[in-house]
C-alpha cells in the first residue's frame, strides 16, 4: 500500500503538469483559430467596402482610349458598291477641226458648261459614272442653253485620286462621238472631294466635219 501510495504521490504532479502544458497549447490553437478568423473577417469586410465598379471605372476609360486609337490606326475600310453625286463647271479652251481651230471667249460668244453626274464605284479600281452637261451659250446680246450632253462612261481608279473615264457622248445639237477624261483629285475634306480635269471630246455627225476639243472642268465630289 506505502509503495502504491508513493507511485500515485510521485505520478499524479506529472500528471498534473501535462495537464497545464495540454491546457496552454489548447488555448494557444484556439487563440490562433480566432486570430486567424479575425483576420478572414478583416479581409471579407474591406472586400465588401469596396466599390464594385471600382476597378471597372478605372479600367474603362484606358479600355475605351484603347480601342478608340486602335480604330484610328486602322484604315477605313469602303463598302462597295458605293454611290457618289458631284457638280462641276467645264470651259471649252479649243476645238480643232480641218477647217481651223476655234477658240473660247472669241468672236463675241462664250460657252460654259455644268456637267452634274452619279458615280457608282465598283471597287477601289473600278467604277461607273452618268453625266449630264447642259451649255449655256452668251454672246454681246443674248445668252441661251444651246446643247444637253449625256455622256456615261467606265472609270478607271487609280492611286493618289487620279481616274481615267473613257465616255460616250450624244448631244442634243446632234452630234455624237466620245471623250477621254483625265482627272485628279487635288484636295479633301470631310464632306466633298475637289477635282480637276482634263478632256478632249471627238465629236462626230449631224453634216459636220469631225472636231477634236480641248476641255477644263473643275468641280467636287460628296463623300
Amino acid at each position: 500500500m506505502r509503495l502504491t501510495g508513493n507511485i500515485f504521490k510521485k505520478l499524479t504532479p506529472q500528471k498534473h503538469t501535462n495537464m497545464k502544458k495540454n491546457s496552454h497549447l489548447i488555448s494557444n490553437r484556439i487563440a490562433n483559430t480566432r486570430a486567424v478568423k479575425g483576420i478572414f473577417m478583416l479581409i471579407i469586410l474591406a472586400a465588401t467596402m469596396v466599390p464594385r465598379n471600382a476597378c471597372a471605372q478605372t479600367a474603362t476609360p484606358d479600355s475605351s482610349q484603347t480601342q478608340r486609337n486602335i480604330e484610328h490606326a486602322l484604315p477605313v475600310k469602303t463598302t462597295y458598291p458605293k454611290v457618289v453625286g458631284y457638280l462641276s463647271f467645264i470651259l471649252p479652251l479649243v476645238t480643232v477641226t480641218r477647217n481651223g481651230t476655234t477658240h473660247n471667249f472669241s468672236n463675241g460668244a462664250t460657252s460654259i458648261g455644268f456637267p452634274v453626274g452619279v458615280n457608282v464605284l465598283y471597287s477601289d479600281k473600278f467604277g461607273f459614272s452618268y453625266e449630264f452637261t447642259p451649255t449655256i451659250k452668251a454672246t454681246g446680246s443674248s445668252s441661251k442653253t444651246s446643247n444637253l450632253l449625256f455622256d456615261p462612261g467606265t472609270m478607271f481608279r487609280f492611286q493618289h485620286g487620279f481616274t481615267l473615264i473613257t465616255r460616250l457622248a450624244f448631244e442634243t445639237e446632234g452630234r455624237y462621238g466620245f471623250t477621254p477624261v483625265f482627272n485628279q483629285v487635288y484636295a479633301h475634306s470631310k464632306d466633298v472631294n475637289y477635282f480637276v480635269a482634263l478632256s478632249l471630246p471627238a465629236r462626230f455627225g449631224n453634216s459636220e466635219v469631225p472636231s477634236l476639243g480641248l476641255n477644263l472642268q473643275i468641280g467636287f465630289t460628296f463623300n
